[in-house]
């Protein structure tokens, strides 16, 4: 089965094509090429070929991914009642499709709760508290509890879960909550856990030890509690965000994870997001100024935070390309690439070398798929951008840019 190379770099997007882009959609633009998604999933199935696969729905929530990754015979993993609404509004098997909240509020939960009744969609508990809160509800459906494995792993401290103390419920307490739910009438199917996002291969010791802790206990609560469908254990397979990194052994991976489980009557399961997406999708973003100063030339771009926050939140390293027709002939020279929001974390990339940057050219920012347009926002007033899906030499309007009038719209009554 082809599934293409194990890794996209920013190098292998044909510039002409996203040029051409820009110029018919305008930017800041993402493009997300949905035959990436394709094989990126094909890869995770060749891989994990035994295993139950989710795609974690956060990564992109943009209607032509979710249909993409449903098609390719994937389930659904949602962190809220949104994107729970959006993996079945986007024709996902209900019986495939797991909510998995980290201190649900009480609205989500009142939605959750009337979808979970009429399908059988999977709800996953963090905490005793949450269990008595689906209880008060009158849930008595398929459940799975959270687990806080006490092991952590991922690109930054921000995204290390396993042994945060807001993920799930604490190691040692989960076989009497199982007990716990049990009694309830509850139909406990499985556990989860998670240790982290952006894992690379330096954290694959991590990986095997909440893994292999998550046996354990899978194991002792077969025997103690109830019979259990699957031990999921989280996704957060890494992707290289730098040319020079090597892609992440999928095989090795996927026997590293199955030798660590051990003899388990249980699926496993993984919910993966960002390797499904992020070297699907770049950040297009026009050159606006270029200004020279003593430290640096800041290249300004009509990209800012607001667009891809990952630099700004995380210190992520996005590969940056001039799109320029003629970038080859230029000079090569070391700037600073910003945005035009108000704060000093308002920079793409900083001592990048790119060929002399004039206004007017186009940028590409590389693996933007995951957590870019899904965490950008209206800080400074600023719309939102556009997001244009490609499937071979078809381009698609997926989301539509945000207009000034978009930004004030919740605010209409103010004006009646």
């Amino acid at each position: 089965m082809s599934t293409g190379p194990a890794v996209r770099r920013l190098s292998d997007w044909d510039a002409e094509r996203l040029r051409g882009l820009a110029a018919a959609y305008e930017t800041p633009l993402y493009v997300i090429d949905v035959e990436r998604v394709r094989e990126n999933s094909r890869r995770l199935q060749d891989a994990f070929s035994e295993e139950e696969i989710s795609y974690a729905v956060k990564a992109n929530t943009t209607r032509p991914v979710l249909e993409t990754v449903r098609d390719t015979g994937v389930g659904a993993e949602c962190a809220s009642a949104g994107e729970l609404q959006r993996a079945l509004d986007a024709g996902f098997d209900p019986e495939a499709v797991r909510y998995t909240a980290v201190n649900p509020p009480d609205r989500d939960l009142d939605h959750v709760v009337e979808v979970a009744d009429e399908h059988d969609v999977v709800v996953t508990i963090d905490s005793a508290d949450t269990l008595e809160r689906v209880a008060d509800r009158g849930f008595d459906g398929r459940l799975c509890i959270r687990v806080l494995p006490g092991v952590g792993a991922g690109h930054h401290e921000k995204v290390s879960t396993g042994a945060a103390p807001k993920f799930g419920v604490p190691y040692d307490r989960v076989a009497d909550l199982a007990a716990d739910a049990v009694e309830r009438e509850m139909e406990l199917v499985g556990l989860h856990a998670h240790a982290g996002s952006g894992i690379s291969g330096d954290d694959l010791d991590a990986h095997r030890e909440l893994v292999s802790r998550m046996g354990d206990l899978a194991r002792d609560v077969i025997a103690d509690v109830t019979a259990l469908e699957f031990v999921n254990v989280g996704g957060g397979l890494g992707v290289p965000y730098r040319e020079e990194e090597p892609p992440l052994d999928l095989d090795a991976v996927a026997e590293a994870t199955r030798t660590a489980l051990g003899e388990l009557d249980a699926t496993l399961g993984i919910e993966p997001g960002r390797y499904f997406v992020a070297d699907a999708g770049v950040l297009l973003a026009t050159v606006n100024t270029v200004k020279e100063t003593a430290e640096t030339t800041v290249v300004g771009v009509d990209a800012g935070m607001t667009t891809l926050i990952r630099p700004a939140m995380y210190d992520s390293y996005h590969e940056l390309r001039s799109l320029a027709p003629d970038a080859a002939d230029r000079d090569v020279v070391s700037v600073m690439v910003a945005g035009p929001i108000c704060e000093t974390a308002d920079v793409l990339g900083r001592d990048r070398s790119l060929p002399a940057p004039e206004r007017n050219d186009v940028l590409a920012v590389g693996n933007a798929g995951a957590y870019g347009y899904e965490m950008s926002s209206q800080y400074n007033s600023r719309p939102r951008p556009a997001v244009v899906a490609i499937d071979g030499q078809e381009a698609t309007l997926a989301v539509r840019r945000e207009r000034l009038a978009d930004v004030t719209t919740l605010e209409e009554q103010w004006s009646e």
